[in-house]
């Protein structure tokens, strides 16, 4: 049966807001920012391993997600690990990654991942845009935005309801609203 109300394990606002303009009235969402380290591994063994441990710390129902970015010139790296490189670089600096390469496509990937609860495997739900990075262009307000470049125009650059209509997030929250639908029946 579909849960009435999702726990999404995020601290971060502009992620939750998206979320929320994207799932709608499709189920309550509520949030939580817990602590969870980060593994290792592959995008979906990084999105299942943070899902557990999310789901032994609340006790109950939870989604969780992770974004990754991946430069196809750097066979696909850095992948899950976007997040330090954007820390470490911020989006005005993003771009000079690929400086040496004349390959500037890369992939945006979104994997959410719900668990019933402890002990319930991690149910997967992945959504891809392919782009292009580029000097950041537009708001520099919500991670890699304003350098992922898509049909002429970044991320940061686009309405934000045209974005999710397109966006790897959109994508996955598509397919996770889709099984939402298809417990209830």
């Amino acid at each position: 049966m579909a849960p009435k109300q999702l726990n999404f394990i995020t601290g971060n606002k502009n992620k939750l807001l998206e979320v929320q303009a994207i799932l709608g009235d499709t189920v309550n969402l509520t949030n939580q920012n817990v602590d969870l380290l980060e593994i290792q591994a592959t995008i979906e063994d990084v999105t299942t391993a943070k899902c557990k441990q999310a789901a032994n710390q609340i006790g109950g129902p939870v989604l969780v997600e992770d974004t990754a970015l991946c430069f196809k010139a750097m066979n696909d790296l850095p992948g899950p690990y976007i997040k330090w490189f954007m820390l470490a670089l911020g989006p005005q600096q993003m771009h000079k990654m690929l400086d040496g390469f004349e390959d500037k496509s890369i992939q945006a990937v979104c994997t959410f991942a719900y668990s019933e609860g402890p002990g319930h495997e991690p149910i997967i739900f992945q959504g891809r845009t392919d782009g292009k990075l580029v000097p950041s262009r537009g708001p520099t307000v919500f991670g890699w935005d304003s350098c992922f470049e898509y049909e002429g125009r970044t991320y940061a650059e686009m309405d934000k309801s045209e974005k999710n209509k397109i966006s790897h997030r959109g994508k996955a929250l598509d397919k996770l609203k889709e099984w939402l639908k298809e417990q209830v029946d």
